[in-house]
């Protein structure tokens, strides 16, 4: 196994992946995958004291995950993956990692953005890599909570 859920998540980890998003995934490691706060050991520390009850947390950077997804280190895991930019999304999947489905859930308001959802929005940039990864067969679904109805990004696009 492996990819058991993707997320677009500008908080990255937080209470409601913790206690309704992580839950459902039936995932064993939670990972965020990002570069900047892979790099900042304080930023880390923090996101890491939020830890999900039985679940592992890797916080990592985009060549640290694709190394390790080559290398098999979470072929017998299920990975929930957190991520910011649909672009990191996009890099796994050209680098032979399968994602099945991936949900949108908050992102940052944006400069001349596209409302996708009442929590999220993309630039044009990253509608064609959306475009792209729906091409490549994921299910995109906009969806803050588990109790919101979810979105299928294919109608909005």
């Amino acid at each position: 196994m492996s990819v058991v859920a993707a997320r677009i998540d500008n908080r990255l980890l937080h209470g409601i992946i913790v206690t309704q998003w992580a839950p459902i995934s039936g995932a064993t490691r939670v990972m965020v995958i990002d570069d900047q706060v892979a790099n900042d050991e304080l930023s880390k520390s923090s996101m890491r004291l939020a830890k999900p009850a039985g679940m592992s947390v890797s916080i990592i950077t985009e060549e640290i995950a694709i190394n390790n997804f080559k290398i098999g280190k979470y072929d017998t895991q299920k990975v929930f993956v957190i991520v910011k930019s649909p672009s990191t999304i996009l890099k796994l999947i050209e680098n032979g990692v399968q994602i099945d489905k991936l949900i949108v859930g908050g992102t940052v308001v944006k400069e001349n953005g596209i409302k996708l959802s009442a929590r999220a929005y993309a630039t044009q940039k990253e509608i064609e890599i959306y475009k792209d990864l729906i091409n490549r067969g994921v299910k995109i679904e906009c969806q803050f909570v588990p109790a919101d109805k979810s979105i299928d990004l294919k109608t909005i696009l």
